[in-house]
C-alpha cells in the first residue's frame, strides 16, 4: 500500500507512545499491519525511497534521427520544435505522425535546459522613493473604438519600483509632449517627487549626439527643463538593455492582462469618448494599486512633496504663415486661413489637437499630426484661390488634399473626359466651393448620383440637386401669465 509521509509520521508517533502495530495502522488511517512493520524496518519516509527512474516506458521514436536534430539546433538554437517536425517529415516521408510532435517538443525543452545558455535576470534592490520608472506601451491590440472608430493609442506608464505604484495617461505617440502629460498626470495623482525619473532611450528624451559613436547619447534640452520643473533628475538605461526599467516593463503585460479581463467583464470594448476611456483605464489602475499602499506609504514618507504649478497641457511654437497659408510644425505642414498669410501665429500642440492663435485670438483647430513629413490640408482655406488662380490646381503639391471624398475624384476624372483640362479644372473647383460653403455630404450625394447617370454634367446641375433648406416656420407664442388664486386652492380652508 502506498502511503504518505504524514501518515507514516503519524503512525511512528502512536508506535512511540506504546500503540500496537494494528493501532497504529487504524490510526494513521493504513489498512495493513504490514505496512506498518515495513516503514519501521526501514526506517524512511516514502519520498525518501523513491528513486529516479532510469529507464524510458515506451521507445524513443526519434531516436535514429536526433544526431540530425541536433545538429541543427547547434546551428540555429532559436529553432522551433514544430518547424524541426515539419523538416523532419519532409526529410523522411511517412516515418512520423502528427501526433508526435509533443514529443518532439519535449526532447527540444530538455535539450535546451542542458545545452542553451540564457541570460539571467539581475534582480535588483530599490530603495523607497529612489526613482519612478516611464515606458511607453501601445494598448492597439485591445481593440478600443472610440464612438465605433478603432483607437490607436500608447499609454504611458509609470511606476514606483519599490511599491509597484502605478500611473498614467493615453497618448498618440510617444512624444515629449506625451511623456510630459503622462509624467505630470502621474506626479499630481501621487502628491510627491521622487529622487531621479528613469526612462529608456527614446527620442522624447535622448537624442543621438552628432560626430560621435552609435549609442552615444544625451539628454533633450526640452526633457532636461522638464525635469527640472518638477525637481527630478535625468536617469536613463543602457542602449538595449531593457531589464534596466524591468519593473515598469513587467507591469506593462500585467496591466495589459487587467485591462483585457475588465474589458470582457464589460462585455463590449467601445467608449463614447476619450475621457470614458480614460476613467476607464485609471479606474483599473486604481484597483491595482490598493494592494500596494503599505509600501507607497514609506516611498512618500521619504520623497519630496509637490509644490510647483501644473505645466500648460501644451507646447507653444510661434512660426509665420507662408504665401501657400501654409504652416510647418515639427517636420509636418498645416493650412490655415489665407488672411494669416505672411503673419505670425503662434501655435499651441496639444497631445491629440493643435489651435493656431493670432495676438491671444484662436482662429483655428485641428486634429494633430503624429509622425513627420506628414500633411493637413483643409480645402476649405485655399479653394477661393484656386479659383482665382485654376491653373494651379492640375500641379499643385498637395493636390490629394482637395478630393476630400473619393467621389470628388472620380468626379473630376469623368470631368476630363468631357471637357478640356482647364474647363474641367473649372468646373470641378466650382463643385468644390459648393462643398466648403455648403455640406460636403449633400455634394458628395449630388456627385454620385450625376456620375451614375454617365451624361454630360457640370456645377449647375450639382447645384439642383442641393435641397436648399426649408423654412421652418416659428409658433406663435402666447405669453405665459401667472395667476395665483390657482395655488390659493390648493391650500386648506383654515389655512385660508
Amino acid at each position: 500500500m502506498t502511503c504518505t509521509d504524514a501518515q507514516v509520521r503519524l503512525l511512528m508517533k502512536e508506535r512511540t507512545k506504546g500503540r500496537t502495530q494494528q493501532q497504529a495502522a487504524a490510526k494513521a488511517n493504513i489498512s495493513s499491519r504490514k505496512t506498518v512493520q515495513k516503514y519501521e524496518r526501514l526506517g524512511e519516509l516514502p519520498s525518501e525511497l523513491k528513486q529516479p527512474r532510469a529507464y524510458r516506458t515506451r521507445s524513443d521514436p526519434f531516436a535514429e534521427d536526433w544526431d540530425m536534430v541536433v545538429g541543427k539546433l547547434q546551428q540555429a538554437p532559436e529553432l522551433e520544435a514544430k518547424i524541426l517536425f515539419e523538416w523532419l517529415c519532409e526529410e523522411k516521408p511517412g516515418k512520423y505522425q502528427q501526433s508526435q510532435v509533443r514529443t518532439l517538443q519535449r526532447r527540444v525543452s530538455d535539450w535546451r535546459a542542458l545545452n542553451q545558455e540564457r541570460e539571467a535576470m539581475l534582480e535588483q534592490n530599490h530603495r523607497p522613493g529612489e526613482a519612478l520608472q516611464t515606458d511607453g506601451t501601445w494598448l492597439t491590440k485591445l481593440e478600443v473604438t472610440i464612438a465605433g472608430q478603432p483607437f490607436k493609442h500608447i499609454l504611458i506608464h509609470c511606476v514606483l519600483p519599490y511599491s509597484n505604484w502605478e500611473w498614467g495617461a493615453i497618448a498618440q505617440s510617444e512624444s515629449l509632449l506625451a511623456l510630459q502629460r503622462g509624467l505630470q498626470h502621474s506626479l499630481l495623482k501621487l502628491g510627491a517627487v521622487p529622487e531621479y525619473h528613469q526612462t529608456d532611450n527614446s527620442s522624447a528624451a535622448t537624442y543621438q549626439v552628432a560626430g560621435m559613436s552609435r549609442g552615444r547619447r544625451a539628454y533633450n534640452p526640452d526633457y532636461e527643463t522638464l525635469l527640472a520643473h518638477f525637481g527630478l533628475k535625468p536617469r536613463r538605461t543602457w542602449l538595449s538593455s531593457p531589464e534596466q526599467n524591468g519593473d515598469v516593463e513587467s507591469l506593462n503585460g500585467g496591466l495589459k492582462r487587467a485591462l483585457e479581463q475588465h474589458l470582457l467583464l464589460r462585455g463590449h470594448r467601445d467608449f463614447a469618448g476619450l475621457a470614458e476611456y480614460e476613467a476607464f483605464v485609471e479606474g483599473v489602475m486604481h484597483k491595482r494599486n490598493q494592494g500596494r499602499q503599505a509600501k507607497l506609504a514609506e516611498e512618500l514618507a521619504v520623497m519630496t512633496p509637490l509644490a510647483v504649478k501644473p505645466l500648460p497641457p501644451y507646447q507653444a511654437v510661434r512660426v509665420k504663415v507662408t504665401r501657400g497659408s501654409l504652416v510647418r510644425v515639427h517636420n509636418n505642414v498645416y493650412s490655415v486661413p489665407t488672411h494669416l498669410i505672411g503673419r505670425e501665429v503662434e501655435i499651441r500642440l496639444y497631445e491629440w489637437h493643435l489651435e493656431v492663435y493670432y495676438k491671444q485670438t484662436q482662429v483655428e483647430r485641428m486634429a494633430r499630426l503624429v509622425g513627420q513629413k506628414k500633411q493637413a490640408i483643409n480645402y476649405r482655406h485655399l479653394v477661393k484661390s484656386l479659383l482665382r488662380k485654376p491653373g494651379g490646381f492640375r500641379g499643385y503639391r498637395y493636390q490629394e488634399a482637395l478630393f476630400p471624398q473619393l467621389v470628388f475624384r472620380q468626379a473630376w476624372e469623368q470631368l476630363q473626359r468631357w471637357y478640356s483640362p482647364r474647363k474641367a479644372d473649372l468646373i470641378y473647383l466650382r463643385v468644390l466651393k459648393l462643398a466648403a460653403f455648403t455640406l460636403e455630404c449633400d455634394v458628395a450625394d449630388a456627385l454620385t448620383r450625376l456620375i451614375e447617370q454617365r451624361s454630360r454634367w457640370d456645377e449647375t446641375d450639382v447645384e439642383q440637386l442641393i435641397q436648399a433648406p426649408t423654412a421652418t416656420a416659428v409658433p406663435l407664442l402666447l405669453p405665459f401669465v401667472i395667476k395665483l388664486e390657482v395655488y390659493d386652492r390648493l391650500l386648506p380652508e383654515t389655512v385660508q
